[in-house]
């Protein structure tokens, strides 16, 4: 039997932020339960692709559809070994859903490995789990890591940091980083 890793999706994930990670972790042979509030196995979220073309912040275009494979409200977090969770503009209204917030607070209770990207950290920042922690974001998340006592890692776009059980980044440009850490935290091997 495979291991599993909660994901926390919903409208407007980062298309990348989404469809890597769970094409990737599935590659490496964990399971992966893509949920979101209000939606079942077999529903899809709509999700977002954010660039990076020279404006102040990035532009959005209309992503991919993304197939829910889990029920949201059959969830158990002693059940699974990390959690990821994507950015976009999804962690914006998610973290206003007690349960999922509930969700972050026990993976962070029991040290499973977490990890988020993006504006994944709002989602941290709401939990409250991040005081103290060294943390990357979207640069226009700063504010919020800051606000939640983590200290705001400012790093390049294509770094990732660890910091106990928490690996965050700050955009999919650095889903090599940060998959290569989230890995070595959950505690695989990987060999070549």
């Amino acid at each position: 039997m495979s291991k599993q890793i909660l994901m926390l999706v919903g409208d407007y994930a980062e298309d990348y932020e989404t469809m890597v990670p769970f094409q990737f972790l599935t590659g490496l042979g964990y399971t992966v339960h893509a949920v979101c509030p209000e939606k079942k196995a077999g529903d899809q979220i709509a999700t977002a692709i954010h660039d990076f073309e020279g404006d102040q912040t990035y532009s959005e275009k209309r992503g991919h559809n993304f197939a829910i494979n889990y029920d949201f409200n059959a969830v158990n977090t002693q059940d699974y070994v990390g959690l990821v969770i994507p950015g976009g503009r999804a962690p914006e209204y998610l973290r206003m859903n007690e349960r999922v917030v509930a969700i972050v607070r026990e993976f962070d209770s029991a040290q499973k490995p977490i990890a988020a990207v993006c504006h994944g950290a709002q989602l941290l920042a709401a939990a409250d789990v991040i005081r103290g922690r060294l943390c990357s974001a979207y640069p226009a998340c700063a504010a919020e890591v800051k606000l939640a006592g983590g200290q705001y890692a400012d790093i390049a776009v294509t770094e990732a940091v660890t910091d106990g059980h928490f690996v965050t980044a700050p955009a999919w440009p650095a889903h090599p980083a940060w998959l290569s850490q989230f890995v070595k935290v959950l505690g695989a091997q990987i060999t070549l």
